[in-house]
């Protein structure tokens, strides 16, 4: 991925289901200088980036309409989209559910229950070294 446009703050999408979960994200990327947005499905997931690519996607795997390995294999079949990393943030995150999100076209898997420091380590490591001010 390119690195973040310098006339923006690098942004992260969260996706997931559970309310409790955007905000805990959201409160850990906001405080460390991050812009966010959410969204509470894999469909609102795929409207946001297409309008508006983020830098990085965190995305739970396992929610109603659409799961995360088909929002992240939608991702991957758009021009738009393709680029941007996917990061997994679930409780599925046995060995085989790490090959799997990778087979699927995400980065990595990051197990629930995280610190702000699996969320801002893996930011680095697939979106660059940090938030740009506006």
């Amino acid at each position: 991925m390119s690195a973040p446009h310098p006339d923006r703050a690098c942004e992260v999408l969260i996706v997931d289901d559970v309310a409790t979960e955007r905000e805990r994200m959201s409160g850990i990327l906001q405080t460390a200088g991050w812009r966010v947005r959410t969204a509470q499905s894999g469909v609102q997931a795929l409207e946001s980036a297409r309008r508006d690519p983020p830098d990085i996607i965190f995305m739970d795997i396992v929610m109603p309409e659409m799961d995360g390995f088909e929002a992240c294999r939608r991702l991957a079949d758009n021009p738009r989209t393709r680029s941007i990393p996917v990061v997994f943030v679930s409780t599925k995150a046995q060995r085989a559910d790490q090959v799997w999100a990778r087979m699927q076209g995400g980065r990595e898997l990051i197990a629930k229950p995280y610190t702000a420091e699996h969320l801002l380590s893996a930011i680095r490591r697939h979106a660059g070294s940090g938030p740009r001010a506006d």
